[in-house]
């Protein structure tokens, strides 16, 4: 067993699920040990962000509000942010056409493990079967995504 390979890809599935699998073949790990350190570090990275996500959101806005604080304190009028970007709208589109499963599936794979849990749980996180199907995303986009690195590169 490579543990240096395996390591590698772990803390990359962490951040970034999608490209996690492609150093695979060039470690000279198995699928099977790829598929499993990939679909590890994804899993525990969507299972720390997605329950600590009311953390990070509640962080983010006592940030925001001291940050405006500290401005107008200053006498510096706060520029307020436009709540419809670009960003936004897609995330929008995307559940109103993808639903819970796509969503639960598609937006920590194509995004980033970190925010597309956040995501996850700010859309559905009231719902039990949300992280259950993030699992079974990671998993199937573990298998997917491996099976394409050692069809084209092993």
């Amino acid at each position: 067993m490579n543990w240096a390979g395996i390591s590698g890809i772990f803390t990359i599935a962490t951040v970034k699920f999608m490209f996690s699998t492609v150093g695979g073949p060039a470690f000279g790990l198995a699928y099977y040990e790829t598929f499993l350190a990939a679909f590890a570090g994804g899993s525990i990275s969507a299972a720390v962000f997605y329950f600590a996500s009311d953390k990070f959101m509640e962080y983010s806005q006592i940030k925001k509000v001291k940050k405006e604080k500290d401005l107008l304190e200053k006498g510096i009028l706060v520029p307020h942010k436009k709540k419809f970007t670009k960003t936004n709208r897609l995330i929008i589109k995307m559940k109103m056409k993808l639903g819970i499963y796509g969503i639960c599936f598609w937006v920590p794979f194509f995004f980033s493990v970190p925010l597309g849990s956040i995501i996850v749980a700010k859309f559905y996180g009231k719902l039990n079967k949300t992280y259950p199907l993030i699992v079974l995303g990671m998993a199937i986009n573990a298998a997917i995504t491996t099976l394409i690195s050692y069809a084209i590169l092993g």
